[in-house]
């Protein structure tokens, strides 16, 4: 990428950045067309491949900018003293949303890119991929499993709530209702329901 990218307005660079996330999160690398990405920047496509050279380099950049804007969230939003699986969910959840707020196609992008298969992509992305993981991994690590009802495992916990956030948000882009704010309260509603429910096994 050209370091110059960085001395457009931020502006430009925010819309250059979000039409490439959506382009790629809605239809992955293989089919992603930067025809499509220069239409939905409003800018011309002499201009994105002064910055990136290729749809490759747009890839890269998006994804490692997204890593790192969603690391930055995290850390701000994620207590390191948080034990609660509930809670360390919710605050993961705030950090996303706040994240969504400038990139509203940035988690769906993050989700794509873990089902890509085409290869140049996954080699490009691999050395962020693991430093985005390790960090879901600090806070998975955090939570006091201990705590749960007898018989329940806490990874298939875990995971069920993974998928019920994810496809909240998938509906949510599908029926185009999508505001970060209530997103994340339906998300947070749906964690403070299984809590419940648990409480009342115990």
């Amino acid at each position: 990428m050209n370091a110059r990218f960085f001395d457009l307005k931020k502006e430009k660079q925010d819309r250059i950045i979000n039409a490439a996330l959506k382009v790629f999160a809605l239809h992955g690398y293989r089919h992603a067309s930067t025809d499509d990405i220069v239409r939905e920047a409003s800018i011309s496509k002499g201009l994105l491949f002064h910055y990136f050279e290729s749809k490759l380099g747009v890839y890269a950049f998006v994804y490692e900018y997204s890593v790192r804007y969603m690391i930055l969230e995290i850390k701000a939003c994620v207590d390191r003293n948080e034990r609660d699986l509930f809670e360390l969910m919710k605050q993961t959840e705030c950090a996303r949303m706040h994240a969504l707020r400038a990139y509203p196609y940035m988690q769906q992008f993050l989700n794509r890119s873990m089902t890509e298969d085409v290869k140049e992509a996954l080699l490009a992305v691999e050395e962020k991929k693991s430093e985005l993981l390790d960090v879901y991994e600090t806070i998975n690590s955090q939570a006091d499993l201990s705590a749960l009802p007898e018989g329940i495992d806490g990874v298939k916990l875990r995971k069920m709530l993974d998928f019920t956030s994810k496809g909240l948000m998938t509906q949510r882009f599908l029926d185009a209702s999508f505001q970060p704010e209530m997103l994340y309260e339906e998300i947070a509603g749906y964690l403070d329901m299984m809590k419940q429910l648990l409480q009342r096994v115990t």
